[in-house]
């Protein structure tokens, strides 16, 4: 059973909201995720009146690199099997040009 926001300690419910507001940067020729836009996250500090930056940025990161592990490996797992696909179907593409 998933944990709930709730059953994490505070510092970690914290950091999972500051990160939430923080923006995704995808590389723009590809499309694969970057990882956070960190600019504006002293300007989030100081709005929520944050008392252990370095403590909260910490776990932040952490989390940032398991999200981009992980997206990593799903974009691994999804060029495999396209280029499964096209193996399967002998390399060839057909197109049907139908006029009516």
């Amino acid at each position: 059973m998933p944990l709930e926001l709730s059953q994490f300690p505070a510092e970690v419910q914290v950091a999972f909201f500051m990160f939430s507001l923080l923006s995704d940067e995808w590389e723009g020729t590809n499309g694969t995720y970057m990882g956070k836009r960190w600019e504006p996250l002293d300007y989030y500090f100081n709005l929520y009146d944050v008392d252990d930056k370095k403590v909260i940025l910490y776990i932040m990161k952490m989390y940032e690199r398991a999200v981009v592990s992980f997206r990593m490996e799903e974009a691994e797992n999804k060029r495999k099997i396209e280029e499964r696909k096209s193996r399967t179907s002998g390399g060839k593409q057909y197109t049907h040009n139908v006029s009516g």
